[in-house]
């Protein structure tokens, strides 16, 4: 992203509806409580692909086990994992804790939006969001709540997918972002997609903008935003076995150079031809990326265990990483998964 142009210590009125709306009814949110740049960064990592909801226990226990960023790069491979069992895209935490050593390498937090961008696993939009939250720097952000935003104020049916489209609605964002309060301006923007612009039936006569919104006027809202290109899911059935000895559980970990490297499975059938398969303990779905999976965990009875798969106690699975499918084929919440253990969109 290159340099912000001027936009003047005046808010627009756009600006000004926006903030003052978010000042006087923003959600109360763990994150929106500090201004210490590194809180403020682990919650922008972890909400990228990630609702709110599901968020916010994970970030309380995150800051508890990792309180300072010194914390988080002296962390070991086991716990820094165990810490983001659930969450999904792991790479975003081996990212970060690749940026944790260097923050420390570097004597502090970078305080510039070029510095910040350096960092590991960091794009414009988070760069911009740490460095306006915590700095007070003008650079707007631009996620998917601001993309549908700007959208339908501009009444612009352009495709927000296409590189050209986003860079309009950046420099639109940007141009209404007030040099005095460019956090709470961005996370104005972001509020209002995630609570009032919403994708379908959006709720116009809550929307403190929506008298400067031309989509509203006319009519356009239920058309914007255009995304031409989307993603086609491709259907999956995976069978996952769940074999049990004396209070044990049998998995098998993921090795390194996997994009999940040293979290813990479940097998899959095809991994144990020898096994005596029973009844079926549950069924349930899970998505990871382009892969619609459609699970079905069978009881099984294994004699002879190949390499590479290990009996764990039950009461130690709190203390491993567990991949989110393995969780969910042993009937585990994200709580019960990490309550044993020291680690830890809207």
């Amino acid at each position: 992203m290159a340099s912000p142009a001027s936009t003047g210590a005046k808010r627009s009125a756009l600006a000004e509806d926006l903030v003052d709306w978010y000042r006087s009814g923003k959600r109360d949110l763990p994150w929106r409580q500090t201004q210490n740049p590194y809180a403020i960064w682990v919650s922008e990592i972890m909400l990228q692909q990630t609702r709110v909801e599901a968020v916010i226990p994970y970030y309380q226990r995150f800051l508890q086990t990792f309180p300072t960023v010194q914390d988080l790069a002296n962390a070991s491979e086991e716990e820094l994992l165990s810490s983001w069992s659930g969450l999904g895209y792991y790479s975003r935490v081996r990212n970060m804790q690749a940026s944790a050593r260097q923050i420390v390498a570097r004597g502090g937090f970078p305080n510039t939006f070029e510095g910040i961008l350096e960092l590991p696993g960091i794009g414009d939009y988070t760069a911009a969001a740490v460095a306006s939250i915590a700095f007070g720097l003008p650079y707007a952000v631009l996620d998917g709540n601001v993309l549908r935003v700007m959208s339908r104020i501009a009444g612009d049916f352009g495709d927000i997918a296409s590189q050209a489209t986003k860079k309009r609605f950046r420099d639109l964002a940007q141009r209404h972002l007030p040099e005095d309060a460019p956090g709470d301006y961005n996370q104005a923007l972001m509020e209002l997609g995630a609570t009032v612009c919403l994708p379908k039936d959006p709720r116009c006569l809550l929307c403190p903008v929506s008298e400067r919104c031309k989509a509203r006027a006319e009519g356009w809202q239920d058309l914007l935003p255009t995304k031409v290109k989307r993603t086609v899911m491709v259907a999956v059935e995976t069978t996952l076995l769940l074999a049990e000895r004396q209070d044990a559980v049998l998995l098998w970990q993921r090795p390194e150079k996997n994009r999940m490297a040293g979290y813990w499975e479940l097998p899959e059938a095809h991994m144990l031809p020898g096994a005596m398969l029973g009844i079926e303990l549950r069924c349930f779905r899970h998505s990871i990326m382009s892969h619609a999976h459609r699970c079905i965990v069978l009881e099984a009875t294994v004699d002879l265990v190949p390499p590479g798969f290990t009996w764990i106690p039950r009461a130690k699975l709190g203390q491993l990483p567990l991949s989110t499918m393995a969780r969910k084929g042993l009937g585990l919440s994200a709580s019960k998964s990490t309550r044993a253990s020291t680690s830890r969109s809207a």
